[in-house]
């Protein structure tokens, strides 16, 4: 077993969030007057760089501003801007006539992936964090495990593992059940099916019947959820202002009791709603198949899948009213769960070390407003969190709209000489 270190920082983990962290890491070095630079490695577990490949679908635009990019909001002048891809790209003009500041999620993974491929020395793709471990002889130092049999010695850990597909309990995923994650890596290899369910109310279950409804002409798509209808997101322009980077400081600050007020008052701006010209597309091909006497699309609302059953040829679904609790057995081909996501438990790779983590009231995870775990006296190694932190740092933790400068307050908070939380 080989051993790298002591490093400054392992991030495990290489999306959007640690992508920008390695930016930030890299503009400190650059521009630091310290002679010490901050030495970082980074672990990821897919073979290469991605991010909701199964959801980047034709036209599908992203639901940011292209300067929500990794580093724009925190640097307006990096190199690693969306604009600087744009002319690296020669498309700088064309974006500009484009005329929106809203580009497709393809062109705005193809970004992230240009970001990415200027650090891939220092990731180490196609691994697994298989442990993280204290270090007895020096509380300051953790050992970071990998499936590689290496050893990352580091001062600091940044945890960003993302969000993980939810399902309803009791539902397995299989051949014929998935989750809107695997849309698209899944969707060649179904030919012309005659009906598909897909089960959810949020951006990602109007996009993947709008899909699946143009792209096969003759399959029936049923839509299953408990609203009426699709609610529209509210991205107005004070709405928004949730998202400031300013306003995390005032949630950080804020009382529990208003915490949930805001969490409350605000979950329409990202959770269970869609983008309002998508869902006047939908209706207007809905209502004018019903003018044609043939509809494909169709819609059971305020309504639950109360049990689902894959044989080998097709799916059945008990499909409940939530009025009036009768039932409608229905067969299809394939059913799509559009769930969402959870965030993962940053306890889960921490063993031994999670004993050491200390924890609110409620039992949550204590997290400093520069996103390091609180911890006790006998463990004075930094262990940062990115994105399992919504109940302490408010709707933007597991969003881009601040990654660019939450990364550069971990980058502060680890090249700190001595956190003053510790």
């Amino acid at each position: 077993m080989s051993q790298f270190g002591p490093l400054d920082l392992v991030g495990v983990g290489f999306g959007p969030s640690n992508l920008a962290l390695t930016v930030a890491v890299a503009e400190y070095n650059t521009e630091s007057a310290c002679a010490a630079h901050l030495r970082a490695r980074f672990v990821e577990r897919q073979g290469t760089f991605g991010w909701h490949r199964g959801m980047l679908l034709e036209d599908a635009t992203m639901q940011v501003s292209f300067l929500k990019d990794l580093v724009t909001l925190r640097n307006p002048a990096s190199r690693y801007g969306f604009l600087s891809y744009l002319h690296e790209r020669g498309r700088l003009v064309d974006f500009i006539n484009y005329g929106s500041v809203f580009p497709t999620r393809l062109e705005f993974h193809d970004y992230l992936e240009w970001v990415a491929g200027r650090f891939a020395d220092q990731v180490d793709y196609g691994t697994e964090v298989t442990s993280i471990d204290p270090v007895p002889e020096s509380p300051d130092l953790v050992d970071v495990v990998t499936s590689r049999g290496t050893v990352l010695r580091t001062r600091n850990v940044v945890l960003a593992t993302g969000l993980t597909p939810n399902l309803p309990e009791g539902v397995e995923p299989g051949e014929r059940i998935w989750h809107t994650r695997d849309l698209l890596t899944r969707l060649d290899r179904v030919a012309d099916p005659k009906r598909v369910i897909v089960v959810g109310a949020g951006q990602s279950a109007a996009e993947a019947v709008e899909h699946i409804h143009r792209r096969f002409a003759g399959t029936e798509v049923w839509a299953v959820f408990h609203r009426y209808g699709y609610s529209p997101a509210d991205d107005s322009s004070f709405a928004n202002r949730v998202f400031d980077p300013d306003a995390v400081d005032d949630f950080f600050r804020a009382p529990d009791r208003i915490k949930r007020m805001i969490l409350g008052y605000h979950a329409n701006t990202n959770y269970s709603v869609v983008d309002p010209d998508l869902i006047e597309s939908l209706y207007r091909r809905h209502y004018h198949e019903k003018v044609a006497g043939r509809e494909r699309l169709r819609f059971l609302n305020v309504s639950r899948v109360a049990d689902v059953v894959a044989t080998d040829d097709h799916v059945e679904l008990a499909v409940e009213s939530l009025i009036h609790g009768g039932r409608e057995v229905l067969g299809a081909d394939l059913v799509i769960y559009a769930t969402g996501y959870r965030s993962s438990d940053p306890c889960d790779l921490l063993g031994d070390l999670a004993a050491s983590c200390l924890r609110d009231d409620a039992g949550r995870l204590d997290i400093g407003r520069d996103y390091r775990i609180r911890t006790d006296p006998g463990l004075r190694a930094g262990l940062y969190v990115q994105g399992a932190t919504e109940h302490t740092h408010g709707l933007s933790s597991t969003l881009l709209s601040n990654i660019a400068v939450r990364s550069g307050e971990i980058v502060r908070s680890i090249a700190a000489p001595a956190p003053a939380h510790v």
